[in-house]
């Protein structure tokens, strides 16, 4: 994986789970409903899910907790090219060290396993996704929901450009010291996977072997206990 297909990949994703900013009402009109903006915000993200072209993944049926769509990310023309579904605690990005400690969290991303090829509008040509791409959309999610208690908020942007960088470095890395084997099963079959520790929690890559490939981040929950599913009906997660 190139860094220029990390950016495109971070830069073209569409976060379907926010909601949109708009601009403030005219005097005398009746103020947006927070709860219809983020029930309309849920159901774009419940669409995108749906129209992808790939099976997605999720915890298998061991994990009885809660479930919750995150967000899809998108080409240029719209294709959707990899999503990621929440399990157990929502992860939080606030800096007390007491409330991190006890958030249990396991998020499982799904890319789609893409060659190289050509772009939506003909121009020029994609790369391809690879295991290196959903070891990078995890590094980053993990980074995304952590924030070390010892830096202000106005410390936290920089460490957090930092830190993706290395995470980019390490996710082109995956023989690399930082990363060691892990088996966990997947629709059943045990399937190898790079997986990494760090203070702020786990990160996991490996192939579905059906065209996609699987990433996953978490703390408070042990990885090595994980098994992964195709996730057949979206119900449990809505």
């Amino acid at each position: 994986m190139t860094e220029e297909a990390a950016e495109q990949m971070a830069t073209t994703s569409r976060m379907t789970a926010q909601s949109t900013t708009g601009t403030a009402p005219d005097p005398g009109t009746t103020a947006p409903d927070p709860g219809a903006a983020a029930a309309a915000a849920a159901r774009r993200t419940a669409e995108g899910f749906r129209s992808a072209a790939f099976p997605w993944y999720g915890l298998d049926g061991a994990f009885t907790g809660p479930r919750r769509l995150m967000q899809v990310g998108t080409a240029a023309d719209g294709t959707v090219q990899h999503g990621a579904v929440g399990h157990g605690d929502e992860p939080s990005i606030r800096n007390e060290a007491s409330a991190a400690d006890k958030e249990r969290f396991a998020v499982v991303v799904t890319v789609a396993a893409n060659p190289v090829r050509r772009s939506g509008d003909g121009t020029g040509v994609l790369d391809a996704t690879t295991v290196s791409s959903a070891a990078w959309l995890a590094g980053s999610g993990l980074l995304a929901h952590t924030w070390p208690p010892q830096l202000d908020h106005t410390l936290r942007d920089d460490w957090l450009d930092q830190q993706t960088e290395t995470a980019f470095e390490l996710a082109d890395d995956l023989a690399g010291e930082e990363w060691s084997a892990l088996s966990l099963p997947v629709d059943g079959v045990p399937t190898p996977f790079h997986y990494r520790e760090s203070e702020f929690g786990w990160v996991l890559a490996g192939t579905a072997g059906n065209g996609v490939h699987i990433g996953a981040y978490g703390r408070g929950m042990s990885a090595y206990g994980l098994a992964f599913s195709a996730i057949e009906d979206l119900t449990p997660y809505l």
